[in-house]
Order: C-alpha cells, then structure tokens, then sequence
C-alpha cells in the first residue's frame, strides 16, 4: 500500500542527496519515478535538484498554480507504471498541493516522498511542513551536526551579508551555506558568530 512520507532535516542534512538516490535506487531497478521542486528555489537554476556535493539533475518546477496531482494522474496514464513520487524543498508547497499529494497516495496507489525543512529561521512551521507533518503517513528526521558545536542540528539560523543572525523578516529567502547554518537550539538563540 502507498504512502506519504515526509523527510525534514535541518538545512545541510543531505535531503537533497537523499532523494537524488532514491530516484537513482529505482531507476536502476527500471522503475519509473517523478521528480518535483519548488519553482521558487532558484539557487542553482529554476527545475534543479542539486545537492552540496556537487550531484544535480533536472526535475518539474512546482508552482503556486501547479496541480501536481493533474500532473501525475496524466503522465501515469499516458506513459508507464510510476513506482513514486519524490519532491524536494516540500516546504515551499501550499496546503492544497499536500492535499494533492494525499491524493496521489489514496487513489493512485503511488507512494510519495517529500524532503524539506520542517521550521523556518523564527523556528515557524512552513505551510508546506506543516501539511506534511498533519497528513505523512510517516515522518522522518534526517539529521545533521550544529554548525558551531557537536549538537545535533534541529534549527536554521539565518545569517545577513556581515555573517550577523537574522532573526525577523521575510519567512522565505532562498539561500545555502552564505546565508543559513544549521544550528542546535542553544546556538540558535547565541551564536558563537
């Protein structure tokens, strides 16, 4: 039986490779899969997965008008079985786009998986997050170390052009390593910047 799995993981937890090799995992095996990203992500081109160890490959940009179950529900009926569905930077998806993905799950019988951050850099949920951890099937926690101390990672913490935290603003801003560190709870609240 299909289901609905959501993958988060502080930023640098390897969510990008993650589904990089799940997608290559299947496709050895000749099972077709799906790949989606935010179309708001456009840090190494609009429609890339890309991960910080330098793997990257083409996929469908999500956006705020795309119906991803239109999209799937199509392409499985006019091309072969789909084994799954994977997205990446899930947290960037509107509450209606999860719900499409429930429905991919429920009535098309084709597993999904969706990898993101589950908060923000105020430790707010995004919409697509909080979706995803009210309709996953399963949720798992895709760990990393804090980028100041041996603690594992379970923040963001946002970061200006002179490497001062951030802690208001604009909920998304999209940016990796220059912008973001992933933080343990203490070092979040007193950065050793």
């Amino acid at each position: 039986m299909a289901q609905l799995f959501f993958k988060h993981g502080a930023m640098n937890s390897g969510k990008s490779i993650e589904i990089l090799k799940v997608a290559h995992n299947y496709e050895e095996q000749n099972k077709p899969v799906l790949l989606f990203t935010s179309g708001i992500d456009d840090r190494d081109e609009v429609g890339y997965v890309s991960s910080r160890i330098g793997l990257r490959r083409k996929v469908i940009p999500v956006f705020d008008h795309t119906n991803i179950f239109e999209y799937v529900k199509h392409h499985h009926e006019q091309n072969e079985q789909l084994y799954c569905v994977l997205i990446d930077e899930v947290q960037f998806l509107k509450k209606e786009q999860v719900l499409q993905l429930t429905n991919i799950v429920d009535e098309l019988n084709i597993p999904v998986m969706g990898f993101g951050l589950k908060n923000d850099f105020q430790n707010e949920l995004f919409e697509g997050s909080r979706y995803m951890l009210i309709y996953a099937d399963k949720i798992e926690e895709m760990k990393t170390i804090c980028w100041f101390c041996h603690k594992k990672a379970t923040m963001n913490l946002r970061v200006d052009e002179n490497n001062k935290p951030v802690y208001t603003g604009e909920q998304i801003q999209i940016g990796g390593n220059d912008t973001y560190y992933p933080v343990c709870r203490r070092c979040h609240g007193n950065p050793p910047l």
